[in-house]
């Protein structure tokens, strides 16, 4: 089990979010969601994407942004949040093997607030003109990179 961690900020898409915990699961990484989120968390779309890796990973709910902080104040962990408004590629950053990837709601990102609170931001560099990666896509990426650097931990 490695202690890399995704976080997800008040997902809206169930079938992203299953996709993101299976994922999860085959790599023995750990998954927060941050709540609300857009969708039941017993969501029969989040099942069927999940399949029957859910019971797999270690998922931890978080009720609101302000508990998800005052929980990694105590941890001690570094904040590494992918945004398309940050100006350093995933691929160039320094990964920590404990690092928490967090990841912003489809339908907007995360505010500013959050934006400033994160340790590093990272960017997924895109042909111009396009907005976004689906985030489940995103999350494998960057998470990709980040086990590649620390040696799979």
């Amino acid at each position: 089990m490695s202690a890399l961690r995704i976080a997800l900020y008040q997902p809206d898409i169930a079938g992203n979010t299953g996709t993101i915990l299976r994922f999860a699961a085959c790599l023995g990484l750990s998954v927060d969601i941050i709540e609300p989120a857009g969708f039941d968390l017993s969501d029969r779309s989040l099942k069927r994407a999940g399949m029957d890796y859910l019971a797999a990973v270690t998922l931890t709910r978080h009720v609101s942004w302000e508990r998800f902080e005052e929980w990694r104040a105590t941890s001690g962990q570094r904040l590494v949040l992918a945004s398309t408004k940050a100006a350093e590629p995933y691929t160039d950053f320094a990964y920590r093997p404990d690092d928490i990837l967090l990841f912003g709601r489809e339908s907007a990102g995360v505010p500013e607030r959050v934006h400033e609170t994160a340790d590093g931001r990272v960017l997924i560099p895109m042909v111009e003109g396009q907005r976004s990666i689906n985030v489940a896509l995103s999350a494998a990426m960057i998470c990709g990179e980040a086990l590649r650097q620390t040696g799979f931990a």
